[in-house]
């Protein structure tokens, strides 16, 4: 197994894409730490929110694959409760940390002229500054460690080109982008590589929002943003998201660190 022995902390990890890479993580030998607010969180998501039975079942799921999981409830604008769980996970598990998914986060839409401010400052809060307390709660504990590890961000194909209708969205995820290059410089000498990913379309409901088709139909202009060179793979599987999030976690790309790797269908280059 890839990852015997190691402990990986995710967060969003009570359904879709976190979920899937929680398990497996856990199929390749790694012991988890799983964060998830499961609570409603932007009132402008137009998806049904995670529930705590859904992270329930996330951690039945784990330890059907053999493997140890501490799972709390968690907001990732919440710093305190982030280290809180960190702190308790690694004491749990073995006093290590390895492997960072910083996989929360939300999607909704307006154009950005239109997006009110809670909208916006929300989204800004979760997507970006989110990922910034996960690195922040986690890398104190990576470091103290001494094994080195992997932190992988999940951006999107919206940070590397911008969607229309998204603005915030595009912005936040750029963001992560910048914020991920300084992590990979900044812990480097201690063996710790960070990396973003970045899907497209992905078959979870946060990727199912009804609001993609209500806006793409009111605005058709947009849709030239949304092109992808694989027409007969027009949305993910949470597995083909997985199987980077698994490279990048283990020392099968011990070389690779500070790059942005697009799970997308090849829609960043359209």
């Amino acid at each position: 197994m890839l990852l015997s022995g190691k402990v990986a902390f995710i967060t969003g990890a009570a359904r879709g894409q976190g979920r899937n890479h929680a398990i497996r993580l856990a199929r390749e030998g790694a012991s988890i730490i799983a964060v998830d607010a499961c609570t409603a969180v932007a009132a402008a998501n137009a998806y049904p929110a995670a529930t705590e039975e859904d992270l329930a079942t996330t951690v039945s799921l784990v330890e059907a694959e053999g493997q140890k999981i501490v799972a709390r409830r968690a907001d990732v604008r919440d710093s305190a409760a982030l280290e809180a769980i960190v702190a308790e996970g690694v004491q749990e598990l073995g006093g290590r940390l390895d492997v960072v998914v910083a996989n929360a986060g939300i999607s909704n839409w307006n154009r950005f002229w239109e997006i009110p401010e809670d909208q916006w400052q929300t989204m800004i809060d979760i997507n970006l500054s989110g990922v910034w307390r996960t690195l922040k709660a986690a890398a104190p504990a990576m470091i103290a460690a001494g094994n080195g590890g992997s932190i992988i961000t999940v951006s999107s194909v919206a940070g590397i080109k911008s969607l229309p209708g998204q603005g915030h969205y595009s912005a936040a995820k750029h963001g992560v982008v910048g914020l991920t290059k300084t992590a990979a410089i900044e812990l480097g000498e201690y063996g710790i590589r960070v990396n973003s990913i970045h899907p497209w379309g992905v078959t979870t409901p946060m990727g199912e929002d009804p609001t993609v088709a209500t806006i793409l139909s009111e605005h058709p202009n947009f849709l030239a943003s949304f092109a992808s060179l694989l027409p007969g793979l027009p949305i993910a599987e949470s597995d083909d998201i997985s199987d980077g999030v698994v490279w990048l976690a283990s020392d099968l790309s011990r070389a690779v660190t500070g790059t942005q790797l697009t799970l997308d269908m090849g829609a960043t280059k359209v």
